[in-house]
């Protein structure tokens, strides 16, 4: 009983380290590099934005001067120490900020577009990679049960050829076989470590057991525009403000400043003190400008329209991005459909091929047949269970690639 308990007690990492589509998806969400990347510049936009609404505010300047004359001149000072306290307030500026302000407000937006684009993106190679790597260990399963069959058969071969009911020749052919199984073998298991590899990289986790996935499997009319769309008419959107912000220089900025100066002086001219006429100690000064861009030999303009022709190149991209998600979906559908009439082949083929190598083999004991028929069928048998595994994870992947152009999060798809 202690001995049970504790064999137990092993078992359990093991049967925790197998994680689900859905724990992958949620883990790399959370810890992909670029995931995080894309989190940091979205945050950044949003200081971006942030300071620019700042901009309608007052700002205020402390400071400090000091000036010294080694040579003074009539009725100054040598030495002069200055404080100052300045307030400045744009009050027009022909609708720069608003635009600027708006400008940030679409980079922002398409900050927080591309990140959930990116992470569906993600979300469907991971889930691409999930199901090759299901694939390969399909493929890995069919190959090692031909090996146990090629095992036997070898086996059986060399305790004939020992009774001298086989020759050399005979079991050269089986063992040729059953080195080739193992080479492919080896070359199976290194394509899913490589694969593996690759996703744990995308996931940002050691990956050890992969728990089967499948996808709700219904069609929606409805579609949602990409993410990465929508992000491309935030940019397009920032590239006309930022237009607009250009053009504003044309129209009259009027700023109001007020600065406020206390001044100290040392080696003052002589004259000055036997005229009683001491410097000011403080003052006080309200300033108001008022500028007007008249003429740039049409700087501004050209930026301008260098803006506009580069929102009018993302707005073709949105129109081919538009025409290729619906190009897409089709495809997807089409997927699905010859997904569905693959698995049904090869139902039908597995079948036929297991049914085949049971007579066929029986036939082989009884020396009714010889071994390259009997290597034929098993063969067969293999490949066609490898391929309905591959048929059934093919259906798996048609459907996510289906959510994904609709537009849905591939997470809420799953069972």
């Amino acid at each position: 009983m202690k001995f049970l308990t504790f064999l137990f007690i092993l078992s359990i990492p093991l049967l925790s380290s197998a994680q689900t589509l859905k724990e992958l998806l949620n883990f790399a969400a959370k810890n992909n590099d670029i995931v995080q990347a894309k989190t940091y510049q979205q945050r950044a936009k949003r200081k971006e934005l942030d300071a620019k609404k700042s901009s309608y505010f007052p700002s205020l300047d402390i400071g400090g001067v000091y000036k010294r004359d080694d040579a003074t001149s009539p009725f100054n000072a040598g030495d002069t120490y200055n404080a100052y306290a300045k307030v400045s307030l744009t009050v027009y500026d022909g609708g720069r900020r608003y635009a600027q302000i708006h400008e940030k407000k679409s980079s922002f937006t398409a900050s927080k577009f591309d990140k959930v684009a990116y992470k569906k993106s993600l979300d469907l190679q991971i889930i691409n990679d999930f199901f090759s790597i299901k694939n390969l260990q399909a493929a890995l399963n069919a190959k090692q049960e031909a090996k146990k069959t090629l095992q036997a058969q070898l086996k059986r071969i060399q305790s004939f050829y020992k009774a001298k009911m086989a020759t050399i020749d005979d079991v050269e052919r089986v063992q040729a076989d059953f080195d080739t199984n193992i080479y492919d073998i080896q070359t199976i298991k290194f394509q899913i470590l490589s694969l593996q590899s690759l996703l744990e990289l995308k996931v940002g986790k050691k990956i050890t057991t992969l728990e089967k996935a499948s996808f709700k499997k219904s069609f929606s009319p409805q579609y949602q525009i990409l993410d990465t769309t929508k992000a491309s008419i935030a940019q397009k959107n920032a590239l006309s403000f930022s237009a607009n912000a250009v053009e504003s220089h044309y129209y009259p900025n009027i700023t109001l400043q007020d600065t406020y100066n206390g001044y100290t002086f040392e080696r003052l001219d002589p004259k000055l003190t036997q005229l009683n006429a001491n410097p000011l100690t403080k003052q006080n000064t309200l300033l108001v400008s008022l500028n007007i861009r008249l003429f740039d030999f049409g700087q501004l303009k050209e930026e301008k329209e260098a803006l506009q022709l580069n929102a009018q190149a993302l707005q073709s991209q949105i129109n081919h991005q538009n025409k290729e998600q619906k190009i897409q979906l089709k495809l997807a559908k089409a997927r699905i459909r010859t997904a569905k009439l693959k698995i049904k082949s090869a139902r039908s083929a597995l079948h036929a091929t297991r049914s085949a190598f049971i007579t066929i083999e029986k036939k082989y004991d009884a020396g009714i047949v010889d071994y390259i028929v009997y290597l034929d069928a098993l063969t067969k048998k293999t490949r066609a269970k490898a391929l309905y595994a591959s048929s059934l994870n093919e259906l798996e992947v048609a459907y996510a690639t289906y959510y994904y152009y609709s537009g849905k999060n591939l997470q809420e798809e799953l069972e």
